[in-house]
């Protein structure tokens, strides 16, 4: 049975935030200005949005920053559509450890009469793929016939632990004569790294009015069993941090080794798409990640397009920010292919999921 993805929302919380700005947000800790510059000459972001005011205080949290892209989903649909009976999302991080990040939702997404009677739920923990894991849940559930309509969200907050008012990295810089294998810059060069935001898409059997996008195929790979942990967020204290010389030396073989497997099996070349949205997290990554998608494609580097330098870096959020924003921006015609990419360092998991657009 088809499956499409048949309308797109987001949220991005407050106005954006420039580089000189972001202090005035996250607050400032003592020894970091040289790494901020550093970072944010690496990664290329000129905006991105917080949940939080001047004075380190929440705006939103995660819950409501996904019932508010799931209500810009769902803006406009007509009050004969078919009710949502599953509901996934994923997020790094969510106040609560449980019930689940999806229960939560199904609350609150009532109160707001968005999803109305009971659903079936799925909740997704992890880093950067754990609301492309919704995603991919999703998508199988409606594929397979067991729903008709599914809405999936990802949603991330992590202002929330990266503020100077929350944030407790260990200081042993004392003990490294290279500041970058110090557990300190693991933890706070993330602060200039990451952002918050929310975005939802919602899935059908059969195609919408205008532009739906058809869910070709899914595939997920986890390489933890050959490769060491990179990013982590620890419950005791919630502390954020990426070692950034395991994501260095797994990253792309890891990625290259899942990308042959996607493509051989699905007898995919990277010529057949028109356009790749990739979860880039920097702009350091851009040559290796146009290096890599082009030993899968026979005559060019395949095109691309990411909205990193204004969304910023929104974490397991981001491909579905992006593929809203593209949509937005973008007059996509019938038969397109799209293919959706998200690599997590947590320790290397990968999605891909292949869109192809129908237009009616």
């Amino acid at each position: 049975m088809p499956c499409f993805i048949t309308r797109t929302g987001s949220f991005l919380p407050g106005d954006p935030v420039a580089n000189q700005d972001i202090e005035r947000y996250l607050g400032t800790l003592e020894g970091e200005a040289e790494v901020k510059r550093a970072v944010l000459k690496m990664n290329g972001i000129e905006s991105r949005h917080y949940a939080q005011d001047a004075s380190q205080q929440p705006t939103s949290d995660v819950y409501r920053m996904a019932c508010d892209a799931v209500q810009n989903c769902l803006a406009g649909r007509t009050s004969d559509g078919r009710p949502v009976t599953f509901l996934s999302a994923g997020t790094t991080y969510a106040p609560l450890g449980g019930p689940g990040l999806g229960s939560i939702l199904h609350d609150q997404l009532a109160e707001r009469k968005l999803v109305n009677g009971p659903v079936e739920i799925s909740s997704h923990a992890g880093i950067c793929s754990s609301a492309a894991a919704a995603l991919v849940a999703a998508a199988r559930v409606v594929a397979a016939g067991e729903h008709e309509t599914a809405i999936c969200v990802g949603s991330e907050h992590p202002s929330s632990a990266l503020k100077a008012a929350a944030i407790d990295p260990v200081d042993d810089r004392d003990q490294h004569s290279e500041l970058r294998r110090s557990e300190w810059f693991m933890s706070v060069f993330l602060r200039f790294m990451l952002s918050d935001g929310a975005g939802a898409f919602l899935l059908e059997n059969q195609p919408q009015k205008g532009v739906s996008l058809r869910v070709d195929w899914t595939q997920s790979r986890s390489f933890a069993h050959e490769t060491p942990l990179c990013m982590k967020l620890e419950n005791q204290g919630v502390r954020l941090s990426q070692d950034i010389g395991v994501l260095s030396k797994h990253l792309f073989p890891s990625a290259r080794k899942f990308t042959a497997e996607v493509m051989e099996r699905r007898g995919e070349s990277l010529d057949n798409y028109d356009v790749v949205l990739p979860h880039l997290s920097s702009f350091f990554f851009r040559r290796k990640f146009e290096k890599v998608m082009k030993e899968f494609s026979s005559q060019r580097t395949p095109r691309y397009w990411t909205n990193l330098k204004t969304a910023g870096n929104t974490g397991a959020a981001s491909i579905y920010i992006m593929l809203d924003h593209f949509l937005a921006e973008h007059d996509v015609k019938d038969g397109e292919r799209i293919l959706l990419f998200v690599p997590e360092s947590g320790q290397f998991n990968f999605v891909m999921a292949s869109l192809t657009a129908v237009v009616t």
